[in-house]
């Protein structure tokens, strides 16, 4: 049976390149190419059907955004915009078809994110602290701000950030509030500060203005309340998942995603399909003669990495051409109504 191992990968780049001594090229440099063209440049050239994958991930009660967990190795989104490469429909919410969309406008213009506005206190010129509670709560993370207006005339606003769970990564009730003025953070903090926090659940607040609002001026909050329930639409846009209506508990969401190929780290490792290894194998070649100059061999071997190529795809094409394009007749279950049909309306 013919080997499909890094090792006998990393043998056919030396025949291809010329390089049979390790003075030359060393097995690690080798297995740099032979992953940099795995990971990189193999998911770039081909959307191939053995990469689509299910992906899941959980909700927590009361978060609506999910994005790349850099914390917990342990969590599904960990790594996740380096892990997967796509995400598409369809999309499953505890087992509910939900709606997909990775366009910020139609997605809003279903959930608005429109402010409420409300006063919470008044200005007396002097003091800079206001604590309470919100009256209309829960309130939607990341969309919370304190303004009025100091004794110079001048806007003075505080706008919350979420806080990070430093131990799991996982996105908490609490909030700390920075200054408009100031410098906001990018990353959300995972220190909750004195002075200049909300619970957005509870809608409890402490704040402290850089200066104070001037006498009789309005200190008011500017808030999206929402009520929590099970989320029907899923936005996927910059690398994050954010989902409406906000949870009220932990739910499942199922999505089809294309996932990076796995790194060959050992030397009996196969590629994901042992097919792929002499598509592997002509990449990698083509990235060391690139870096070595030598384009007269990369266009020997071009038209072989270019067969290699339609070999690797076939599969995919053939599992693709099986499928029928979708029409309303296309459900022969014997049921009415399709995959949005009276059924999924009336559970």
């Amino acid at each position: 049976m013919a080997s499909t191992t890094l090792s006998s990968i990393r043998t056919k780049v030396r025949r291809l390149t010329r390089s049979p001594s390790v003075q030359q090229i060393s097995n690690a440099d080798i297995d740099e190419y032979i992953n940099t063209f795995v990971l990189y440049d193999m998911p770039s050239h081909l959307r191939l059907f053995n990469l689509k994958k299910t992906f899941s991930f959980y909700t927590e009660p009361n978060v609506d955004t999910y994005s790349t967990n850099t914390i917990d190795v342990n969590n599904p989104m960990y790594n996740f915009k380096n892990a997967i490469i796509t995400s598409s429909d369809p999309v499953y919410v505890a087992g509910y078809k939900s709606w997909f969309s990775q366009d910020r406008l139609s997605f809003f213009a279903r959930w608005p994110m429109v402010k409420q506005l409300n006063q919470i206190g008044t200005g007396d010129g002097a003091t800079t602290n206001f604590t309470g509670t919100l009256s209309n709560i829960p309130v939607t993370p990341s969309d919370v701000m304190f303004t009025s207006i100091d004794t110079n005339g001048n806007a003075v606003g505080l706008v919350a950030v979420p806080v990070i769970d430093a131990t799991t990564g996982v996105q908490t009730q609490n909030g700390n509030l920075y200054s408009t003025l100031g410098a906001i953070p990018t990353t959300p903090p995972t220190a909750v500060l004195a002075n200049n926090t909300i619970n957005f659940k509870t809608g409890v607040y402490d704040i402290t203005f850089s200066s104070a609002p001037a006498a009789s001026e309005e200190v008011n909050v500017q808030a999206v309340p929402y009520s929590a329930g099970r989320p029907t639409s899923v936005l996927y846009f910059n690398n994050t998942f954010t989902v409406r209506p906000i949870p009220d508990r932990q739910y499942d969401v199922k999505i089809e995603v294309y996932v990076m190929p796995t790194e060959l780290l050992t030397d009996v490792q196969s590629p994901d399909l042992e097919q792929w290894s002499q598509y592997i194998a002509y990449g990698a070649s083509i990235k060391v003669l690139q870096d070595r100059v030598d384009m007269d061999t990369v266009a020997l071997l071009m038209p072989e990495f270019k067969q290699q190529e339609k070999l690797v795809l076939r599969t995919t094409l053939v599992q693709q051409g099986d499928d029928r394009a979708a029409t309303i007749y296309s459900d022969q279950s014997g049921l009415s109504g399709g995959p949005n049909g009276w059924w999924n309306n009336t559970i």
